[in-house]
């Protein structure tokens, strides 16, 4: 008997859980952008990075409550491309689906090469391509098998980024107030404004940190994507919405906060992590492997989100006729395989890049992937303009209103709008800014083909 079946027999199994969704939630709004891009962000904003990451976070807020009160309405959609296709039209549907894949597969490349170049700490004779390669055959093993493993793992993944950044702020405080000296350090609160000020590098510093700091925060839509398979999703993904400003607060900005406390700005290291300076200053002297370990699992927790979105993304596709029939099958454990397959063995392309071009992947990917969440999540905010438009009904009683709408969903895509623009001030962000449009350009293409094929008016 064959253990396939298609969507009309069988739907997504709501597996995850309040702690599943409450811990993919905080573990989407810790990117390893922090773990790692932190002194880079340091070195050009100064102490005005705590700002940078504040204006994000308000902003990335916002467009959040925008996809909270879309859910609410609607809370089995597949996707935010569900809503797109519903409230702009069945181009931006299309368009918004393929894209939020290929976002997640240029992410899960820039992970897969991170854990090679962790890995290479522990064991630096191995090619980077080898734990590459491991770590997607891992967690495609993992969510082959439930849902509920992917929440698990993920859960596990969150806890152990927040108890890294947790632990860095107990022990900054407490050298704070010890007024301890040495190796660099100068623990006081007033270095945040004695090296030059707030604003040390001028406003130029300032806006070119939204660069590296904005890719920190992508997956904070990922709950999007687990609302079909959440219990009890009109209680959970509020909660875990309304956290997100808390969670800001104190991951991000009060890591920074006691990071640059402790050193002058201008006394780290860009290329270095600032979170194994302070765990070594404590006398830790393996501080730099459990670093290495947090950060290596934060990189396969967003690999592990990239594999579960780009699969499910792919089946609701195949729902909708915008991908291959075959990937809306689901095998005896409801879990898209098909779908999980053809993403994993897309992802499969970083290995081989990992092996070709090691030391090039990471910066181009990642400002790649940048741009295109930006598309996705000024989409998210467009669809609900949209929505309170054409379902002024629906939206009064919907009990998760998003504030201060329609005029904040304009203030937020100008925002994004100023980030775009702030990529191409930078020569190693500025190529993707060549490069993206070559994608949207074949998603109009295979667009204007289906249709067609489907015998249907390009205007529908």
């Amino acid at each position: 008997m064959s253990t396939e079946t298609t969507s009309e027999d069988r739907t997504l199994e709501r597996g995850l859980k309040n702690r599943h969704i409450q811990l993919i939630a905080i573990g989407g709004a810790i990117g390893t952008g922090l773990f790692l891009g932190a002194g880079k962000s340091i070195h050009l904003a100064g102490p005005s990075i705590m700002l940078v990451y504040l204006i994000i976070g308000i902003a990335l807020f916002f467009m959040m409550r925008a996809l909270g009160e879309l859910l609410l309405y609607k809370s089995d959609a597949g996707s935010f491309a569900e809503f797109a296709e519903t409230f702009i039209g069945p181009w931006a549907g299309f368009i918004t689906g393929w894209t939020y894949w290929f976002c997640w597969i240029a992410t899960g490349i820039a992970e897969i090469t991170a854990v090679g170049v962790y890995v290479k700490y522990w064991m630096p004779e191995v090619p980077q391509w080898i734990p590459a390669l491991a770590c997607v055959l891992i967690l495609f093993l993992i969510n082959m098998t439930t849902v509920k493993a992917f929440g698990e793992i993920e859960f596990w993944f969150a806890l152990i980024k927040i108890i890294a950044i947790i632990a860095l702020i107990i022990i900054g405080i407490v050298l704070v107030f010890m007024g301890f000296k040495g190796n660099g350090a100068e623990a006081s609160f007033s270095n945040l404004w004695t090296y030059g000020g707030f604003f040390p590098n001028g406003v130029s510093g300032f806006i070119l940190s939204f660069q590296m700091a904005v890719f920190s925060f992508v997956g904070i839509e990922l709950v999007g994507i687990t609302a079909a398979e959440t219990m009890d999703p009109k209680k959970t993904i509020p909660r875990a919405i309304n956290n997100i400003p808390v969670r800001i607060l104190v991951f991000y900005i009060g890591a920074l906060l006691v990071i640059m406390s402790i050193y002058p700005w201008n006394g780290i290291n860009p290329a270095e992590s600032p979170f194994v300076k302070v765990f070594a200053l404590i006398g830790i002297p393996v501080a730099a492997g459990i670093i290495n370990f947090v950060v290596t699992t934060a990189a396969a927790s967003s690999c592990n989100s990239g594999i579960f979105s780009t699969s499910r993304m792919t089946y609701n596709l195949a729902n909708d006729g915008k991908a291959p029939k075959q990937m809306k099958k689901l095998n005896s454990r409801n879990i898209p395989a098909p779908a999980l397959i053809f993403s994993t063995l897309v992802l499969l392309v970083g290995v081989l890049l990992n092996y070709l071009l090691p030391d090039q992947v990471f910066t181009l990917v990642t400002s790649i992937a940048t741009i295109c969440f930006i598309w996705v999540w000024g989409v998210i905010l467009f669809s609900h303009i949209k929505f309170r438009k054409m379902m002024p009904e629906e939206a009064k009683r919907n009990p998760f209103k998003m504030p201060l709408a329609p005029f904040v969903n304009w203030v937020v895509l100008a925002f994004f709008a100023f980030v775009i623009v702030v990529l191409g001030f930078a020569a190693d962000t500025r190529i993707a800014l060549f490069v993206t449009p070559v994608w949207f350009l074949i998603l109009v293409i295979a667009y204007l083909m289906i249709r067609k094929k489907q015998g249907r008016p390009i205007e529908e």
